[in-house]
């Protein structure tokens, strides 16, 4: 608070001009001292005190709150006093003196960031009148809370792009019923020659790497499930002596892992699942059915229309040892992927031009990323990601256009929020993030919060988070740490860190700082007009 004085009192005998004369017998206070630009509103408290014997019983006082401001003034409508002894409705300021309390609200327009608030007085006392000095009351206005970033938060769709993607290659060996011997014939199975070639082209392809390999032995699901257990042990045995057997001339790297299973239910489904039985879809039932292998049995040779043709055709394919190379394959790496995207596009599926198109710097060569995905993959991701990057480009008007075509998701709700938010609605930009419900729609409605001046709300939104408008709504909560610390070199956050270091008296550090912001020739000319600076300027 500070006071001034202010020129509307009279003395009981005086005329107007000796009420000018006698300014300085009143005092005005205004809270806040240094006027502040909250929700685009300027609002303060006046409180005059006028001392015994100033205001005349029959005198009549208009007093005018002016914002002087480069380029203009706004006033508001007058204050009215009146004497005890005037026959009107205005405020009575009785004879003995009195102090009154007024609040002031003014619309901020551009070039109030330097301006003053003054008061204008017109006293009236009989049929003279007389303008009495202006007395500036206090200094304005405050606009850090403009420094909040407006652009909006966008997430991009994931591209699901695997940097290394897991492989198999399998090749298998068949055994009689109630046997664990293996027969020549299965060691030069197609299967295995397949298994054989598939190891020599691993260790030729620099992009594939053997980590490991498995061998799974099973029994068939029919029988008693002991017997099976103690089959499928002794096939786990003689399966891995025909793996060395099959792989003496082509390389294994990794560990070999050997286990059984005692009755292969997950392999019976699928093939039934894959089969052309009539009843498949009654035997997948039972077996969602009983847990029980026992039970499971029993149900399945109740069907005896069937069973003939499973014990012909399924089972036989489940007395098996499987051998199965783990491969790790290396996908593109960033690098080059930028290149293929300039030599041999085609190439890509969707998931590497989705991934591509992260890594391109310039937003219409994205552009021209994500259409390619979207047009030859039907890719949802991509027609959204496209949509996103002309938010980012300010193409609003293409933006919408390609969130027609998009599903109204919580990304699509988002992404409509920020576009709003850039054309200043601000209400319906609250209501596509509240219908997101996600953290980044949260994170854009706490910079609605700032705008309309709920900074508590808007630190409760921001709990946790970073950055930018993290800092920038904790300094506006009176907490200066976190804008102070912003690690950013950029002007804006430097601007930020010497505003902190401003209200914490740190004059080189406000220096520092503000040299960086002045790169910035629109932060440069706020620097010029800050009331956050007015004692180092």
């Amino acid at each position: 608070m500070f006071a001034a004085i202010l020129g509307i009192a009279a003395v009981s005998c005086a005329s107007p001009e000796k009420m000018a004369e006698m300014a300085e017998n009143v005092t005005v206070k205004c809270e806040p001292a240094v006027l502040e630009v909250v929700g685009g509103k300027i609002d303060a408290t006046i409180s005059v005190t006028y001392p015994e014997d100033y205001f005349h019983p029959k005198a009549i006082l208009e007093v005018t709150p002016v914002i002087v401001y480069e380029g203009g003034e706004q006033a508001m409508e007058p204050f009215v006093f009146q004497g005890e002894k005037v026959k009107d409705n205005y405020e009575v300021i009785p004879s003995e003196g009195a102090t009154v309390t007024k609040n002031v609200h003014f619309t901020y327009v551009p070039g109030m960031e330097k301006c003053y608030l003054e008061l204008r007085g017109t006293a009236k006392y009989k049929a003279k009148y007389a303008d009495l000095p202006s007395k500036k009351v206090a200094d304005g206005a405050n606009t850090t809370y403009m420094l909040v970033c407006q652009k909006g938060k966008l997430d991009l769709k994931d591209d699901n792009y695997q940097e290394i993607i897991k492989q198999t290659a399998e090749g298998q060996i068949l055994y009689n019923i109630n046997s664990a011997e293996v027969r020549n014939s299965q060691l030069k199975s197609q299967s295995i020659k397949d298994f054989q070639a598939a190891l020599d082209e691993i260790k030729a392809n620099e992009r594939k790497t053997l980590t490991g390999t498995d061998i799974v032995a099973y029994a068939s699901p029919d029988g008693k499930e002991a017997d099976n257990a103690k089959l499928s042990d002794k096939r786990s045995s003689t399966a891995e002596k025909a793996f060395g057997k099959v792989t003496k001339k082509h390389e294994v790297a990794g560990p070999v892992n050997v286990s059984s299973v005692a009755e292969d239910w997950e392999g019976f489904q699928e093939l039934v699942a894959a089969s052309d039985l009539e009843d498949k879809d009654l035997i997948i039932r039972v077996l969602s059915m009983y847990s029980d292998p026992a039970v499971r049995e029993k149900e399945i040779r109740n069907m005896s229309a069937v069973y003939s043709t499973l014990a012909k055709e399924i089972l036989p394919e489940l007395r098996r040892a499987r051998f199965i190379a783990n491969v790790e394959y290396q996908n593109y790496t960033n690098e080059e992927l930028l290149q293929l995207i300039e030599e041999n596009i085609d190439v890509l599926d969707e998931t590497a031009l989705l991934r591509a198109a992260t890594l391109v710097k310039d937003n219409d060569q994205k552009v021209e990323l994500y259409k390619k995905a979207a047009n030859k993959f039907d890719s949802a991701a991509a027609q959204y990601n496209l949509a996103v990057t002309y938010i980012q480009m300010d193409k609003l008007g293409k933006a919408k256009s390609a969130l027609d075509k998009c599903a109204q998701d919580a990304d699509w709700n988002n992404a409509m929020g920020v576009i709003a938010l850039r054309e200043g609605e601000y209400a319906q930009a609250n209501r596509y993030f509240a219908a997101a419900g996600t953290e980044t729609a949260k994170e854009n409605m706490a910079v609605i919060d700032v705008l309309n001046g709920n900074y508590k709300e808007a630190a409760a939104k921001l709990a946790g988070k970073d950055g930018f408008n993290a800092a920038l709504v904790a300094l506006l909560n009176g907490n200066n740490a976190p804008a102070a610390a912003l690690k950013c070199e950029c002007p804006k956050a430097a601007y930020l860190r010497a505003v902190a270091a401003a209200r914490q008296g740190n004059a080189s550090a406000v220096e520092s700082n503000i040299a960086v912001a002045k790169k910035n020739e629109k932060l440069a000319e706020r620097y010029a007009k800050d009331i956050e600076f007015a004692q180092y300027r």
